[in-house]
């Protein structure tokens, strides 16, 4: 199979999880921290770490030095989503994924002084038009002179460049180690994470607390949009191995457009679900802002 194929079922499923986690931000975690979201999928790795080493026995003969750099990239991997949940807190969902689009950016820079990866002027046009079609839906019009919401954008390009940066470290042992001992590790990363929220009084009480009170909704919604976050992750990983990580990314960054097309249909047919802004204006700019960032990814995939 392609690995075209794994590379785009990332951003699809991606899209997917997004709405949840709006969701699951504005029905439970209203009044509590999303750290505590962050728990919920790094239990969801540790649940699946038994089943690789199974399935993989091979995953436990690295060397120290080797897992402690992947551990470093579900490190990252969840400090990157930390920030992302925190501005999906206060923001559309379809307004915070185009700052996805920034990984790309980061990704050619790290690509090119670590792998040694080149892009030709087509693909570096492509990406100024992803970073174009960002800054454009960053930008909202009030009463007064047009103002750049860095309230959303200082986390997402904090988010942008850790997610890239644990990607990059991916890759390297993806390649060198195979696919999925640095899954394993990278998920013992993740769980390593969310050990050290829960050994904080404060989330440990809320963490307990969501679980007595939403038991089985919590764990169902929650359970199901991380299988679903952890296929779209598996499938960009897997297709690392394959291509050039600037053009990976690159295709993740169509999430944007599938994002904006579920919250329409979710507004549309489920108002009390998805609250999404569908005046005139808003869809101009979110509009132009897709465009932007699908031309953007047709050049680099050129």
């Amino acid at each position: 199979m392609s690995w075209l194929v794994f590379a785009l079922s990332g951003p699809v499923l991606w899209a997917i999880s997004t709405h949840l986690d709006k969701y699951l931000v504005e029905r439970y975690f209203k009044e509590t921290d999303v750290a505590v979201l962050v728990v919920f999928t790094a239990l969801m790795g540790l649940l699946l770490m038994p089943v690789i080493a199974a399935f993989e026995p091979g995953v436990l003969a690295r060397d120290a030095i080797s897992i402690a750099l992947m551990m470093l990239s579900g490190i990252l991997y969840m400090g990157a989503i930390l920030f992302y949940l925190r501005a999906l807190q206060d923001h559309e969902a379809s307004v915070v994924a185009p700052f996805f689009q920034a990984s790309p950016l980061f990704g050619y820079g790290l690509a090119y002084a670590v792998l040694g990866e080149t892009l030709t002027r087509t693909q570096l046009l492509g990406g100024g038009l992803i970073l174009a079609g960002v800054l454009f839906v960053s930008v909202r019009a009030g009463l007064r002179r047009e103002r750049f919401r860095w309230q959303l954008a200082a986390p997402m390009l904090a988010c942008g460049f850790v997610l890239s940066l644990s990607t990059l470290i991916f890759k390297v042992f993806a390649v060198r180690d195979e696919f999925w001992a640095t899954t394993f590790w990278m998920f013992a990363g993740e769980a390593l994470f969310g050990a050290g929220f829960l050994c904080l009084s404060r989330y440990r009480s809320q963490f307990v607390h969501l679980l007595r009170s939403n038991t089985v909704a919590l764990l169902a919604i929650n359970g199901s949009n991380e299988l679903i976050n952890l296929g779209g992750g598996l499938g960009n990983r897997y297709a690392l191995v394959f291509a050039p990580l600037s053009i990976v990314q690159a295709i993740g960054s169509t999430t944007t457009l599938f994002v904006f097309a579920i919250g329409i249909v979710l507004a549309l047919l489920f108002p009390r679900v998805s609250r999404e802004d569908l005046s005139t204006r808003e869809l101009a700019f979110k509009g132009v802002a897709a465009v932007l960032v699908a031309a953007g990814v047709a050049l680099v995939t050129q």
